[in-house]
C-alpha cells in the first residue's frame, strides 16, 4: 500500500517559533514511516518557507530548498524552487504543527482551504474564534457555560478602573502559552501591565480571577464523536501558571508540576470531560483541542481558554493527558489524520 504523503509544516512567525520546532521533533519521532511519507517545511522566524529533512534544532542550517504551498488546487500540494525551475510535490493531508499567530489563528487553515488540501485539526473559524479569548468567552458564555467576567481594550482605549475586583489578569486577547500575561494585584499595576499585553497584540483582555485550581482536558474527534482524555491538575507552589517561559521547559517549571491524572474526585473529573466537550462543540471545534478550565471550590467549571493546535513537546500537556487515557503519541497521529481525512 502507498504511503500517504503528508506535509508537516513547523517554525512559523510568532513568539511560540521555538515551542513549534520542538513539537514538530516529537511528531517526527513518533511518526509511522512504514505508513507515512513526511515532507517537513519549515517556516523562518522571518517567514520564508523551506523544504528541510525534519525539524532538528538547527534545521535552518541543513538542506534546505524555498517552498511554497500551491493556491491552485490542481496541483494540490508544493512548488518546490530546484535550480531556478519549480517542480510539484502532491500531498495527501497537512499537519500544521504551529502555535499562536498565524498557526492557530485561522491563517494557515484559510491557505489550506484555498489549496484544497485536508489538514488536521480546527477550521478557519473556530481556530479565529478560539484565537481570541473575548470571542471565545463571548460564544461559550451563550452556551451557558461559565467564563471569568471580563472586558477589552482596543489599541487606544483608556483603561477605566471603575468596577474591576481585585487580583485582575491582563493578557492579550491573541497570543497563547502566557506570553504578556501579569497578574495585578491593584490599581497602580495596570497601566505597565497592560502596556506588557499590548506588545503582543492590540486588544487586552482584563479578567478577574477565578479561585480554584487550574485544570486541562485534552480533546480528539469530530462532531458529536468526541474522545476526552485524562484531565490533569496544574499544582503551583507559587506565583501563576506560564507555560514555555523556562529556560529549559523540558526540565520542568519552577513553580508549577501536571498531576495526571488529577487528583480530583470522579465526579468532577467527569464533570470536567463534558464541560470540556460542550465548550469544543459550542465553538465547532475539529480535530483536536486541548480545554483549560478552572475547578472552583464549589465544584463548578469555568472556562479558561482553548488551545487549537496545543503543544506536542515531550513536556506538554495534550499528549501526557492522552498518553494517561491509554493514546500513544503515534496513534494521536494516527486519529489526527484519520479525522481530517474522513472524519472519523
Amino acid at each position: 500500500m502507498d504511503r500517504l504523503k503528508i506535509g508537516i509544516i513547523f517554525g512559523g512567525v510568532s513568539e511560540e517559533h521555538p515551542v513549534s520546532v520542538k513539537s514538530a521533533q516529537e511528531i517526527a519521532k513518533n511518526l509511522d514511516t512504514g505508513k507515512y511519507e513526511p515532507f517537513y517545511i519549515g517556516i523562518t522566524e522571518s517567514g520564508a518557507w523551506q523544504l528541510c529533512d525534519g525539524p532538528g534544532p538547527n534545521w535552518e542550517d541543513g538542506d534546505r530548498r524555498p517552498v511554497v504551498l500551491s493556491p491552485d488546487r490542481s496541483v494540490r500540494g508544493l512548488l518546490v524552487l530546484e535550480q531556478g525551475r519549480y517542480r510539484t510535490i502532491s500531498l495527501d493531508v497537512v499537519l500544521p504543527v504551529l502555535h499562536g499567530k498565524l498557526g492557530e489563528d485561522g491563517a494557515i487553515q484559510g491557505l489550506l482551504e484555498l489549496a484544497g488540501i485536508p489538514y488536521v485539526g480546527c477550521d478557519v473559524q473556530s481556530s479565529a474564534l478560539c484565537m481570541d479569548k473575548s470571542l471565545t468567552y463571548t460564544i461559550v458564555r451563550s452556551a451557558g457555560i461559565a467564563t471569568p467576567n471580563f472586558r477589552t481594550l482596543t489599541a487606544d482605549e483608556q483603561i477605566d478602573v471603575d468596577g474591576l475586583t481585585y487580583p485582575v489578569f491582563v493578557k492579550p486577547a491573541r497570543s497563547g502559552s502566557s506570553f504578556g500575561v501579569s497578574k495585578v494585584s491593584g490599581e497602580e499595576e495596570l497601566p505597565s501591565a497592560v502596556e506588557t499585553a499590548r506588545k503582543y497584540d492590540s486588544k487586552v483582555l482584563i479578567e478577574e480571577a477565578v479561585a480554584g485550581s487550574e485544570i486541562g482536558c485534552a480533546v480528539l474527534g469530530n462532531d458529536l464523536d468526541l474522545f476526552a482524555a485524562e484531565v490533569d491538575r496544574v499544582a503551583l507552589s507559587h506565583g501563576f501558571f506560564r507555560i514555555h517561559q523556562e529556560e529549559s521547559p523540558e526540565t520542568g517549571s519552577e513553580n508549577s508540576t501536571f498531576i495526571v491524572p488529577a487528583d480530583i474526585p470522579a465526579e468532577s473529573r467527569s464533570l470536567v470531560q463534558e464541560t470540556a466537550k460542550d465548550i469544543y462543540r459550542a465553538l465547532g471545534c475539529r480535530g483536536l483541542a486541548r480545554v483549560d478550565m478552572f475547578l472552583t471550590d464549589d465544584g463548578g467549571v469555568v472556562l479558561n481558554e482553548v488551545n487549537t493546535f496545543p503543544g506536542m513537546t515531550s513536556y506538554s500537556r495534550y499528549p501526557r493527558m492522552m498518553a494517561a487515557a491509554g493514546v500513544p503519541p503515534a496513534e494521536v497521529i494516527d486519529r489526527m489524520v484519520s479525522l481530517a481525512l474522513t472524519g472519523k
